[in-house]
């Protein structure tokens, strides 16, 4: 049973730093007051303060009323706000006040109850039926106020079951920040500093009160307790909104619709929550959507991603994902970015052990197919295509950009390396621009790398190279031949698979690899041609790397002079996809050292490292460049000569051209397969419907750009030759 208490009828003192330029009520402002059938738990109301500005208050323009605590007005003339179709006139109507602060031309209009919240200037309340702030509100962050149990504080179980990777939420959070947390759990310092990091300027007094900041309008909502709302927010028919945050500008609109459940989170900016999605326990990037009843559970969701219908748990997912479908299904995942889970996906149903301890962790571009689901653990390289089929055992899957197909159960499965490139490269082509056109971020905190040829996914070809030729080696010398059986040590074998691989094009081997999956291992196919593919992605990455540095610098060509100022600067090897940034690993442990240290005490600091990271960010992508070339051709660039230049601009332009042809021809496929046409009457209506070639926006732009990066291709390489 709730307690009832009563005070003694004196006035209650609002805070000293509302009431600066406010004034008390006049005994004629009093009696229109009560003459408006507003009722006061002040006797003398004392406990109200309006605007001192002259004539800029109204006492008629509050009306049925209930006031107890403190009531704090700013300007209160008669005035009309609209927003869409609602359309009311300024004040306050029908409503619960209590301890109320209000900024100037607000509606406060059938509000059952309102309690120590803080409005902002042009807010409109609408037909609520609770808002309310207890004093140790803390909005979502996972912050402990005075007196507070280490056992109240909101963690987000990401990227695992068992809450062993778990991460405090808090406004600033972006996937990067949680990647970092979650991944080293073996140092207990770091992650004390972590604690202290999101703690660090946070309040810990009970004092506390709710914010709805400048014109944001909330109507037809339920609940909203412990909920700071910020500007320009729009919140329609929510059903629940308790301890969150909802980051809000007016560049940067935020929208809560109907029967939404958010609690324990941050929503962040520009991104929408609709018709009946819930979220707990949770971190919304910006420009998110949250819809369709979809189902957001301990998860940090990055930037510009669609979610719709489905369900997440334990997530940690890096900007751009997409997933559509009412019955897919992802748990206990590490998502790289820019990943799109088909319906009927159920990943994370499958545990090896009694407990639910079982991780997934996918590279950039992960797609998986209908009906699709895994064995945990599991790991994905980058932009890896999995066909429908349930997979029974253990995947570790390392060639980028492959297909995986599954051959049924206790049998290997089939992979592709370097699938995109053979017959998708519509896909990869469109990657970067398609994401580029969807960040509709006013913001930036982060730079997320849409490239698909990127340090990141480049080191993975190299070691999918690597592992080809080893492979090869294997084969070989399990099928007697003469060159292998003699090869004295590993490296002998491997040149006699290097060896094999270029001279062998067309050779039709099928490899095996025992280490894709668990038990049954994996059945690599077109080995030859994925190796020939890889190196010419390899040459195409370096030659665009290399013709962006002259570019920037107003380099017509590169010299001898220019390639050693480039091979005197850092080169790095190992790169880490940070939240969807693509860093050097040695400076992420540099970064981590610096809060280890206490040197980088704040999440803002660890941005602004960030940051500092992406402006290096082409120059060492420039080094790395020149260190793929040499690992390309088993040689220093010293010894490079006419011939190896001249061999890599032909692959380049080669790529480059067969780039816009292999789109080309991917995209007309839909137009003028057979198939396609049967549902239409003649091919006029079927271009009505679907469109046509000629009007593709993508490969109308994509043209121009292959004939620019042609023409700077011919002069890159000019000075060496």
């Amino acid at each position: 049973m709730a307690s009832v208490s009563f005070g003694a009828a004196g006035s209650v003192r609002a805070p000293q730093d509302v009431t600066a330029g406010h004034r008390p009520l006049t005994e004629a402002e009093v009696a229109v007051l009560k003459a408006n059938g507003n009722r006061n738990a002040d006797a003398t109301w004392q406990n109200v303060w309006v605007s001192a500005e002259a004539g800029a208050f109204d006492a008629g323009l509050i009306a049925d009323c209930e006031i107890r605590g403190f009531l704090v007005l700013g300007r209160l003339v008669p005035a009309t706000l609209q927003f869409h179709d609602l359309v009311l006139g300024t004040g306050l109507y029908h409503s619960y006040l209590e301890d109320v602060v209000a900024g100037d031309d607000v509606v406060v209009r059938n509000v059952a109850y309102l309690s120590n919240y803080r409005l902002g200037n042009r807010v409109m309340l609408f037909n609520v039926q609770e808002m309310s702030c207890t004093n140790h509100a803390k909005f979502g962050n996972g912050i402990l106020k005075e007196g507070e149990r280490e056992d109240a504080r909101i963690w987000i179980g990401v990227g695992n079951e068992n809450d062993a990777r778990a991460v405090l939420p808090f406004e600033q959070m972006i996937p990067a920040d949680a990647f970092l947390w979650s991944r080293h759990r073996e140092d207990p310092l770091l992650l004390r500093r972590f604690v202290e990091m999101t703690e660090h300027g946070q309040s810990k007094t009970l004092d506390t009160y709710g914010i709805v900041e400048d014109d944001a309008v909330i109507k037809n909502s339920t609940l909203l307790k412990d909920a700071k709302i910020g500007r320009n927010a729009y919140i329609k028919g929510a059903f629940k909104l308790k301890n969150i945050t909802v980051l809000s500008s007016p560049d940067e609109v935020s929208q809560i619709g109907e029967g939404v459940e958010l609690v324990n989170g941050i929503v962040g900016y520009g991104s929408r929550v609709f018709y009946q999605a819930v979220a707990v326990r949770f971190v919304i990037g910006r420009n998110c959507q949250l819809k369709y009843g979809a189902r957001l559970l301990n998860s940090v969701l990055g930037d510009n991603s669609t979610v719709s219908c489905c369900e997440l748990l334990n997530n940690l997912i890096f900007p751009f994902h997409e997933q559509h479908h009412n019955s897919s299904f992802l748990i206990a995942a590490t998502l790289g970015g820019q990943s799109n889970i088909a319906s009927n996906a159920t990943i994370g149903s499958n545990h090896n052990s009694r407990s639910p301890d079982g991780e997934m962790i996918a590279g950039r571009g992960f797609w998986p197919g209908l009906c699709s689901d895994f064995k945990y653990n599991s790991r994905f390289a980058s932009f890896v295509l999995v066909a429908k089929g349930s997979y029974q055992h253990e995947l570790n899957v390392e060639y980028p950009f492959s297909l995986v197909a599954t051959n049924g159960v206790g049998r290997p499965v089939s992979i592709i390396p370097g699938y995109w490139f053979m017959y998708n490269m519509y896909a990869i082509a469109r990657n970067k621009s398609k994401f580029q056109k969807r960040d509709r971020r006013a913001v930036k905190v982060q730079h997320v790398e849409t490239d698909p040829f990127a340090p990141d996914t480049m080191q993975e070809v190299l070691a999918a190279i690597g592992r080809i030729v080893e492979l090869t080696g294997r084969h070989l010398k399990a099928q007697g031949d003469r060159r292998a059986l003699a090869a004295a040590t590993e490296e002998e074998l491997r040149q006699v698979a290097k060896d094999f691989l270029h001279q062998n094009p067309d050779a039709q081997l099928v490899l095996e690899d025992a280490r894709c999956q668990k038990k049954f291992g994996a059945l690599i196919y077109k080995p030859v041609r994925g190796y020939r593919e890889y190196r010419k992605i390899l040459k195409y990455f370096a030659a665009a790397t290399l013709a962006d540095y002259c570019a920037l610098r107003h380099i017509p060509t590169l010299t001898q002079e220019g390639l050693e100022r480039i091979r005197a600067l850092p080169l790095y090897t190992s790169w880490v996809n940070l939240g969807g940034q693509i860093m050097p690993a040695a400076q992420v442990d540099e970064l981590l050292d610096y809060i280890r240290t206490g040197a980088v005490y704040t999440w803002e600091q660890a941005h602004a490292f960030y940051a500092e990271s992406l402006r290096l960010y082409p120059t060492h992508k420039t080094t790395y460049a020149l260190y793929l070339l040499e690992r390309l051709y088993s040689r220093p660039l010293a010894d490079f000569g006419t011939e190896i230049y001249e061999d890599i601009l032909a692959d380049v332009t080669a790529i480059n051209d067969e780039m816009y042809a292999s789109a080309l021809a991917s995209r007309e496929k839909d137009y003028d397969d057979y198939f396609r046409s049967v549902t239409f009457r003649n091919k006029a209506e079927q271009e009505q419907v679907v469109g046509s070639i000629a009007h593709n926006d993508f490969l109308r732009e994509l043209k121009p750009q292959i004939a620019a990066f042609d023409a700077r291709l011919r002069t890159l390489f000019a000075g060496l030759r």
